[in-house]
This record gives structure tokens, C-alpha cells and sequence, in this order.
């Protein structure tokens, strides 16, 4: 599966030979036969794969590039870009998922062969499992997986796949190489035409169903309904909510320029036409029981068959993906390279953490219809309990975006998807939808949502949402959207819940019983992640409580302490809990500091404020005076217990061989008495990557999910000295996970620190930005390894500055060569110093909370002064 035309950045090459950005750079310098730049720009070029990888290997710092870094190459640097290549890649993997034997004979021949069948295979599978336009009446049927299991199929197929013969029973759907141009098949929508096919020909894969979108009525297309108009032919009076270009979106995989597909999930289009005169009437009239209804909605499909054309570049592509969903799985292998897209481009998406999803899913309980109108990459969906004859829809105006989304689904789930483009604010693609339940994480602090031209939309029963209010207008999109009785999970923004421009729909949604709970998320739990977001729960009624009451929970309490995220399973037990225990009393006896149900006549203020802190009556301070009192006897100990552990008086070292290296001060450096000593003769060193090339040390980076959730160790708790706090998105990578006396390393922010890892936190899964260093015990000492690589010489040397940052190359740091006994004396010191800074640490926590209990003590009257 080798491409030469598959170009690699500098930190490329970083990721495949395990090292820093400045390592690559050092090697084109110092390096006259490195790989020269056959792309990019002069300030980030590229080179081809093939030849760093071989340029790699000579020089011993490479074995083999792993099965995925070459995939992710392949995608990263694709020639229409990583998104028109992740859309034809998971195209590739659900066929694959769905039927691996029509892959099989398609990948058996040639690439243009390939390229040609896979259109009419492609539309065998992405119409029953996606719907769309070409869907028919057994638009249902044909999901099977085949004979034989996918990972079989497509191991036989690694090993030869020249020579893997074709099925038995191959799919009548997969065309010849050249059809005959006399006697055409009998359905030409579902059959890809020869590469070189005559300009006469029918265009490939085009629906019998729907006509082009903005075709000239002149000449008819091919297969045309004649009893159908085109899609944008206005023959009557526009109704008011009609936005005619809404849907001119081009296709994902057409040759414009897909600015939009490096939006921001939750981007809005901006509007296409003026607003209708009528838009400027008084917004008393939305509700008006004689609103002009809106325009029948044309669903415009999230995933279109690409072209063979189009899919040519792909090949080499969906070769590799095949390959690689050979080892784990098509849908592990879409996950893989969705994610690592994701993660190379944290700034363009507003992504909802996995955690999140699933309590929202969880608030919104099971349900057999879903939808989500804000989809982004589909992660509300994802995390939806799977249920029998379970429906999703899923609905977003980036049409990369709403592509992934859907493949991801369909790969993820057994239900039927029904993904669409567009603005769900102007373009509802369901229209008449009535979910059991709505997911949605809407856009932020949207000024152009569509004020001017939706103010006679029969969507605003609760008022017409000012032009700041544009998650008013989610809300009740969300609820237009539910069955009677159906519930809808929104992620909010805390001012929505007391901005004054929408205090009367607020007091609307609490008197009609539609508003059921708020939920104050802890700060760090999505982004923005320096805000405390909220989660709104909302019920279309099907009727009025006799008295209603609202639920407001506030879980500010379980936030990280720094950097980390919040404990999410101290927050979904909590927040669960309260909701269920609600749900079947309507009413919650108060929890001090956490949840209490508030009847709506006392919300029902001028300002009807619904933040949970202004209503939830805090806990008592630090326990009171006795507990305080037990703070202030812990401290005593632990002072006590620093002061036996202070390290004595530092000796002089001898004036011969010292065990530090050239650019590192020895122990005697620390010794004032010391100064005027001859200068110590130095001992041989050696590097951390000499030790993990010689096989003294395994050297592990981390930031990749699991399968599992573990607690996961954070640079800031190795910074702090702390327990797990982070969480890593679901991922199907092997997380790294720390074994006691493993040592641990930030690689970022300049600080000279080294954990040893103890049974305590044994188990944990190594988080972004740290390196993990596993020492074999015949051979070093991991004190006597993690002292050394604390000194700040040391750390001087091997750290690389940029403008923001300050970046530690591990493999640079250095140490002596000295026996394993001599490594045990000073091992033994170093972990007395380590014991002595965490009493340090300890103590300092215990009288920040005294100072800080004294004073709310104080304050509210639960300690006297004495």
C-alpha cells in the first residue's frame, strides 16, 4: 500500500520517527541527503512519504511506518483536501462494513477499475442505510453483510488481492469494466459509466427520482418526473418563510470551493434573499393562528454517490482504508482517521465531549425516533441508547460536516439514517418530524440567525426571539420538532437563562410546562471551557401541571481543579438521579448546594432568572467549626511531618569524577561551601533516546482514547503532583497506560519536572502532552532516572522555544553512565526529596482551605470570632 505521491509535513515526519518538530528540522540541516521539498510553501513544505520514510530507515530511526500513520498520511494530504478525502473513505468503509464481497471484486483489479464499479456498489449501500432522493420502496432491504465476515474477507484480500477470485454470488449492482454502449443497463442511475466514458452518456449515479436541482426547464433531464417542477421553479407567490437558494449548496464532492466545510459545526448559513416585506409586521403576529405555513421542505441528501472521477485520486486511499479496517474493524478505522482529523484541527470545530453527549442522551431517556438539527460530527447521535426499528435524523448546513455525520452513523449503528444540508433555523429538512426525542448542541450568540425573514414562523408558540436570542429560536425549533410528550436535551449558554431580551419566553416555556430542568455544568465541561455551560430539558406538553415546578441542579462543585475536566461521573450520577427521582414525583426534596425543585410561580420575577446558583441555598461552609477545626489538626501534622522529612546539609562532592554531564551541574553546584573546589572531571553520558534505541527504556507518548474509560493523568496533574482528573475522547487507539515506577514527563511549558509513578496511580492513561519513560530494572533506577531528569540545565538543553511555548525533546535529555548500585544511592535520595516536596504540597492545600473556611465561616455566621 505504497504511494509515492503522498506528500508528509515536518510534523509529519515528527509523528512517524516519535520525536519533536525541532529534531526534523536539525536533520534537514545537519543532513545533506535528506529528503528535499516536492510541495507546501517555503515556510511549511512537504516531502514524499516514500522518500522519508526510506531516508528514515537508513539512518536506524525508523523500523516500519505503522498501517495507520500511512493512511493519515495519505488522507492528510490528499489533493482535494482531508475532507472531500474522509467523505470517500468512510463512502468506501461502510461498503465495506455492509458488503465486503462487492468490495473484494471491485478492488481486484486495476485503480481506474475501481474507481468505475464503485459508484454503482456505492449506491446499493448509501440508499437503503442513508435514504436520500433515490430511495425506493425497498429502500429498506439490501444492508446484509455478506457471506463472510468483513475482517476475513478483507485479510484474504491484504495478503493478494490481485488474486482473490471474485464471489460466487457477486452483487448483480457492480457493472462491467466497459458495459456495451448498445445495449445500456437497465437502471443507468445505479451503474458507474467507464472512465472514458462517450460525453453521450448518462450522467453517473443520477437519480431517477429528483431532477437536477437548478436545471433549465428546456432541455429535460435524463429520467425527469415530467408531473415535477424543478426544485427552485417558483410558479405561485413565494410564502414567507421560503429562502430560495438554500439549497444551491453544491455537492460535497463537487469542484468549488468548499469554504463551508471548514466551518464550525454549528455555523449557520448566511441568508440568501431578502426578507419578504411582510417580515416587518409585529412579532404578535407569529403566533397568529393564520401564519402563512412554510413552503414544502426538498431535503437535500448529507451524503451524494461520489463519481468515478471524482473517486480516482481516492483510490490509493481507500486501498490503505481497506487494509486498515482489515486489522480493527471499518468502523474503528473510520473513527481512527475522523478523530485524527479532528485533533489536527481543534480551532475549526466545536466539538461536544463524549462525556456531555452521553448524559444528555441520558436526560432525554430511550427513544425510537431522534433528531438532532445542529448536528456537527454526530455526536449527540452517537451516544443515543440503540433500540429496535430506531430512526435518526440529523440535519447541518456544513455539507462535509453533515456527510461525516452520517457515514459515521451508519457505521456506528443499525438504525436508519436520514442525514440533510442546511440551515435547520431557515430550511428545516423535517418539517414534519415528531421525535420521541431532540439532541441538539445549537450555535452560540448568533446574531444572523434569520430574525428579518422568520417572523411569521409557526414555530415561535412561545414568542417571536429577539435578534440576541438565537438559542431561544433552537429551543423552540427543538420543541415544534417533539411529540406530544417527547423530551428535548439542549447544550445552552448560561445567559440565555437571565438575559433580559427573552424573559418572556422564559416565563411562556415555565407556565405552559414546557421547560422542566436547568443544569449548571461545571466549568471545563465543553467549549467555551472557561464558562459554566447549561443544560436545558424541555417536554412538549401534553398537558398543564396542575403545579408545576422546575428542577434547577447546579454541578459546579465537581469541576477540575485546573486544566483537567470535571469528575463526569460524579456529575452524571448527580444529575441522573435528580432527574429521575423528578420525573416520577415532579418534585425533589432539596439536596443543600446541588438540586432542589422551585415551584414556577417563584420564578416568575421581573427578570424570570432561571440560573440554578441564584436559587440553590449553598452547603454549609467547610462543614462548620468542626470541621475546621479537624483541618487545622491535619496541618499541624503534616507541618510536623515536613520538617522531619527536610532534606540534612548538602556534601561537598569529591573533587574527581562527577556524575553529571556536560551541560549539567553536579551535586556539589547546590553546596555554597563547594565553591572554589577544583572543577569535577566529567563522566561519560548518554541520552534518553540512546537508551530507548538500546532497549534500556521504552519511550511512550500520550493522548489517545481507549475502549475503555479509565481515569486519565494530565500534564497539569503531573505539574501539581496530583491525582487523575482528565478525560480522553472515545478512541479505538490503545490508550497508554502507566505501570508503577513508570516515569512521566510534560513536554510542555518549561517546568524541569519527572514523576515516578506509584500504585496509587498505576492504571491510569497517559493524557496529551506528556511522554512516558518505562525503565528496564536491570538496568536503571527510575528514581535515579527521574532525578536526573529534573535537573534545570538539563532541561535547558534539550527544550526548543517558539513564540508561545516552550517544547522539552526527551530524547535529548541526558544522564551518566554510572553502575546500577551507585544509580540505587542516588535513587534513594532523589525519592526522599520527592517525599518532602509532596508534604510541602499537602500542606499548602490543607491551609488554603483553613484561610478560606475561616473566612466563609466568618462571613455567614457559622463560626464567632472568638
Amino acid at each position: 500500500m505504497h504511494d509515492n505521491a503522498t506528500e508528509v509535513t515536518a510534523a509529519g515526519i515528527a509523528r512517524l520517527a516519535g520525536v519533536g518538530r525541532a529534531a526534523v528540522s536539525n536533520w534537514r540541516r545537519r543532513h545533506p541527503d535528506f529528503p528535499k521539498p516536492v510541495g507546501g510553501s517555503e515556510t511549511s513544505p512537504s516531502f514524499a512519504l516514500a522518500e522519508v520514510e526510506s531516508w528514515l530507515r537508513a539512518q536506524g530511526k525508523l523500523a516500519e511506518v505503522p498501517l495507520r500513520e500511512r493512511v493519515w498520511q495519505q488522507l492528510a494530504g490528499h489533493p482535494d483536501g482531508p475532507l472531500t478525502a474522509l467523505v470517500h473513505a468512510g463512502c468506501a468503509l461502510l461498503l465495506i462494513h455492509e458488503r465486503p464481497t462487492v468490495w473484494l471484486d471491485a478492488s481486484a483489479g486495476s485503480d481506474a477499475r475501481l474507481a468505475a464499479m464503485l459508484p454503482g456498489a456505492l449506491e446499493q449501500v448509501l440508499t437503503p442505510r442513508l435514504g436520500g432522493a433515490s430511495a425506493g420502496p425497498d429502500a429498506g432491504s439490501g444492508a446484509g453483510s455478506g457471506a463472510e465476515s468483513v475482517n476475513t474477507a478483507l485479510t484474504r484480500s491484504a495478503v493478494n488481492p490481485a488474486s482473490t477470485p471474485p464471489p460466487v454470488n457477486a452483487s448483480p449492482a457492480a457493472p462491467p469494466v466497459n458495459p456495451s454502449p448498445v445495449a445500456p443497463p437497465v437502471n443507468p442511475s445505479l451503474v458507474a459509466p467507464p472512465v472514458n466514458a462517450s460525453p453521450a452518456a448518462p450522467p453517473v449515479s443520477a437519480s431517477s427520482a429528483v431532477p437536477p436541482v437548478n436545471t433549465s426547464p428546456t432541455p429535460s433531464p435524463v429520467n425527469a418526473v415530467p408531473t415535477r417542477p424543478p426544485v427552485n421553479a417558483v410558479p405561485t407567490p413565494l410564502p414567507v418563510n421560503a429562502v430560495p437558494r438554500v439549497h444551491s449548496t453544491p455537492s460535497v464532492h463537487g469542484s468549488t470551493s468548499s469554504a463551508q466545510a471548514t466551518a464550525s459545526p454549528h455555523a449557520t448559513q448566511s441568508p440568501q434573499a431578502a426578507a419578504s416585506p411582510q417580515a416587518t409586521a409585529p412579532p404578535e403576529a407569529a403566533a397568529s393562528p393564520q401564519a402563512t405555513p412554510a413552503a414544502p421542505a426538498v431535503r437535500t441528501p448529507a451524503v451524494r454517490t461520489p463519481t468515478g472521477p471524482q473517486l480516482l485520486p481516492s483510490v490509493p486511499l481507500l486501498r490503505g482504508a481497506a487494509e486498515l479496517a482489515a486489522e480493527v474493524g471499518a468502523r474503528q478505522a473510520f473513527e481512527f482517521l475522523l478523530g485524527r482529523h479532528l485533533d489536527a484541527n481543534p480551532r475549526q470545530y466545536t466539538l461536544t465531549p463524549a462525556e456531555l453527549a452521553g448524559l444528555m442522551a441520558d436526560l432525554a431517556g430511550p427513544a425510537r425516533t431522534v433528531l438532532d438539527p445542529a448536528c456537527g460530527t454526530g455526536a449527540l447521535l452517537r451516544a443515543v441508547d440503540t433500540r429496535p426499528g430506531q430512526e435518526l435524523y440529523a440535519q447541518d448546513s456544513a455539507p462535509d460536516l453533515a456527510a461525516l455525520s452520517a457515514l459515521r452513523l451508519a457505521l456506528h449503528t443499525r438504525a436508519a439514517v436520514r442525514g440533510a444540508v442546511g440551515d435547520s433555523l431557515r430550511a428545516d429538512a423535517h418539517p414534519e418530524l415528531r421525535a420521541d426525542a431532540v439532541l441538539c448542541h445549537p450555535p452560540f450568540n448568533e446574531r444572523n440567525w434569520g430574525h428579518d425573514e422568520l417572523a411569521y414562523d409557526p414555530r415561535w408558540e412561545y414568542g417571536f426571539p429577539a435578534r440576541t436570542e438565537s438559542e431561544l429560536a433552537w429551543v423552540q425549533h427543538a420543541l415544534a420538532r417533539l411529540t406530544d410528550g417527547g423530551t428535548a436535551v439542549l447544550l445552552m449558554p448560561p445567559a440565555a437563562a437571565s438575559r433580559r431580551s427573552g424573559r418572556r419566553i422564559r416565563a411562556d416555556l415555565l407556565r405552559r410546562g414546557a421547560l422542566r430542568a436547568v443544569v449548571a455544568l461545571p466549568v471545563g465541561a465543553a467549549p467555551p471551557y472557561n464558562i459554566p455551560l447549561h443544560l436545558w430539558v424541555l417536554r412538549r406538553p401534553d398537558r398543564t401541571p396542575a403545579a408545576p415546578e422546575v428542577l434547577l441542579v447546579d454541578t459546579g462543585r465537581f469541576a477540575a481543579g485546573g486544566r483537567g475536566g470535571p469528575d463526569w461521573a460524579a456529575v452524571r450520577e448527580a444529575v441522573v438521579d435528580a432527574w429521575r427521582v423528578f420525573g416520577r414525583a415532579g418534585r425533589l426534596a432539596e439536596r443543600p448546594g446541588l438540586a432542589r425543585s422551585v415551584p414556577v410561580i417563584a420564578l416568575l420575577g421581573d427578570d424570570v432568572d432561571l440560573a440554578p446558583a441564584r436559587h440553590l441555598p449553598p452547603p454549609a461552609v467547610a462543614g462548620g467549626a468542626a470541621h475546621l477545626a479537624e483541618v487545622r489538626e491535619r496541618l499541624g501534622e503534616t507541618l510536623r511531618l515536613s520538617a522531619g522529612l527536610t532534606p540534612p546539609p548538602a556534601d561537598r562532592a569529591p573533587s574527581g569524577p562527577s556524575p553529571s554531564g556536560p551541560s549539567s551541574s553536579g551535586p556539589s553546584s547546590s553546596d555554597p561551601s563547594s565553591s572554589g573546589s577544583a572543577p569535577a572531571a566529567r563522566r561519560p553520558v548518554t541520552t534518553i533516546g540512546e537508551l530507548a534505541r538500546g532497549g534500556a527504556l521504552v519511550l511512550r507518548t500520550g493522548g489517545n482514547g481507549g475502549h475503555a474509560r479509565v481515569p486519565v493523568l494530565t500534564d497539569h496533574d503531573v505539574l501539581a503532583g496530583t491525582g487523575p482528573s482528565g478525560t480522553l475522547p472515545e478512541s479505538e487507539e490503545e490508550a497508554v497506560l502507566t505501570e508503577t515506577g513508570d516515569i512521566v514527563v510534560p513536554v510542555l511549558g518549561g517546568g524541569s519536572v519527572a514523576r515516578v509513578i506509584d500504585e496509587a496511580t498505576a492504571g491510569a492513561a497517559l493524557g496529551r502532552n506528556l511522554v512516558l519513560l518505562r525503565p528496564d530494572r536491570a538496568a536503571l533506577d527510575p528514581w535515579f532516572l527521574a532525578g536526573f531528569l529534573r535537573g534545570t540545565a538539563n532541561n535547558r538543553q534539550a527544550s526548543s522555544y517558539a513564540s508561545t511555548a516552550t517544547r522539552l525533546d526527551v530524547r535529548r535529555l541526558q544522564l551518566p553512565r554510572l553502575p546500577l548500585e551507585e544509580q540505587r544511592r542516588y535513587g534513594a535520595r532523589f525519592r526522599a526529596l520527592d517525599e518532602f516536596e509532596r508534604a510541602l504540597r499537602h500542606a499548602s492545600r490543607l491551609g488554603e482551605q483553613l484561610v478560606r473556611g475561616m473566612y466563609d465561616g466568618l462571613t455567614d455566621g457559622t463560626v464567632l470570632p472568638g
